[in-house]
């Protein structure tokens, strides 16, 4: 039987988004505290996370269709608090403000406070997480409704978030790249950490009945496969992963080593986004028969 998907492409590119801003805010935070004179690392993930986060509000509330054409019906969301919608709401709201501030602070080439910066990559691990929690909450869809999938997300936020500012150096000054040697090395880890969540999740869900198993097949042999296998593992998380392998632990210096540096960023965008397409098309509901 085939299901029509409950949200569609806004939603994943709200999703992509609002957890790229959080991750893109957290790396140039530890880019101030690791490499203090690394400027362009510093400045890029808070310029790049109001912009993309409220890009990602917009295509949320375009997807709630009334709400694109009256937006103040989202302040209905803050109504109750034992919502994880209205908690999404507080953490995006906060976010946004200290994040735009930031970005304005910096712009004047004002000193951000480290407790304004500390508070500002809480609530992007906040907002990073939420978007899992969100998929989460919704008990009958199996591929959602597991412990791992917050973790997944959040960890695929602060790997896309330090992507995008990694890639702005290699950009714009790659000799900040070559020597921000600790965030490259923390980096390189956490596609790996992702091969692993993803396998422990689709281990675990396979297990809880027809449309979950439905749905892991979609992904690992299905209509979805070839996505999930060149588009998601082997260009967002295997790739890349060979290229950090060979550029941090190969002593021979490779000809074109910026631009594989720049293929592997981009890599990990591509698998960032296409997970959060995968995850939110394979979902199969659980059907009740009354």
């Amino acid at each position: 039987m085939e299901f029509e998907p409950v949200w569609g492409l806004p939603i994943i590119i709200y999703l992509f988004l609002a957890g790229l801003g959080g991750g893109a805010f957290l790396t140039s935070g530890l880019a101030a505290r690791i490499n203090p004179d690394a400027v362009v690392l510093r400045k890029a993930g808070r310029y790049i996370a109001p912009i993309v986060v409220a890009i990602g509000l917009v295509c949320l509330m375009f997807d709630a269709k009334a709400g694109a054409l009256d937006p103040f019906k989202f302040a209905l969301l803050l109504h109750n608090p034992f919502s994880v919608m209205t908690w999404g709401v507080v953490f995006l709201a906060i976010f946004e403000v200290i994040a735009l501030i930031v970005a304005i602070m910096e712009l004047r080439k004002v000193n951000v406070p480290k407790w304004l910066s500390l508070v500002g990559s809480l609530f992007g691990v906040c907002v990073g997480a939420y978007t899992g929690v969100l998929l989460g909450v919704v008990k009958t869809f199996p591929l959602w409704n597991n412990p791992v999938l917050p973790l997944l997300f959040l960890v695929s936020a602060i790997s896309t978030g330090a992507a995008i500012v990694l890639l702005s150096a290699l950009i714009k000054a790659p000799k900040e790249f070559e020597d921000a040697v600790l965030m490259k090395k923390m980096h390189f880890f956490l596609p790996i950490t992702e091969i692993v969540l993803v396998v422990a999740m689709l281990f675990i869900v396979s297990f809880q009945g027809v449309a979950a198993s439905e749905s892991v097949g979609a992904l690992l042999s299905g209509k979805f496969a070839l996505t999930f296998w060149i588009g998601f593992i082997i260009v967002g998380l295997v790739g890349p992963t060979i290229i950090e392998v060979r550029s941090m632990f190969c002593k021979k210096v490779f000809a074109n080593e910026r631009t594989w540096s720049i293929v592997s960023e981009c890599g990990v965008l591509i698998g960032g986004f296409l997970l959060r397409l995968l995850i939110v098309l394979a979902a199969l509901p659980v059907v009740i028969v009354a």
